[in-house]
């Protein structure tokens, strides 16, 4: 009797793309930034290194992550760059996490 074992097709593309979300959501420092901006709803970058004592280049190469992932959004307001969180997308990953984690029934 001959079994059919059904291979599951991965889309490197998008194993990628979980992978880069993770990386930035799993990051201390990023974390504190994400919790940081949340608090006062839009700020800019100066506000946020100087505020968590980081250096100005660490906090942009954060923040550079967390613009990839689409966990923060920008305006530019004058010569300042505004940093938001884009709740849209943290609470679908949330839920893509939480799928994922729920137990198999």
């Amino acid at each position: 009797m001959a079994t059919t074992i059904l291979k599951s097709v991965i889309d490197e593309k998008k194993l990628n793309r979980a992978s880069e979300i993770l990386r930035a959501l799993a990051h201390p420092v990023r974390l504190k930034i994400i919790g940081f901006i949340d608090k006062n709803k839009s700020i800019n970058v100066n506000k946020i290194y100087g505020s968590l004592k980081l250096e100005q280049s660490i906090t942009s190469q954060h923040l550079r992550i967390l613009r990839a992932a689409d966990v923060v959004e920008t305006n530019r307001n004058g010569k300042y760059i505004i940093y938001s969180v884009n709740y849209d997308k943290v609470n679908q990953y949330i839920n893509a996490i939480r799928t994922y984690l729920e137990p198999k029934k």
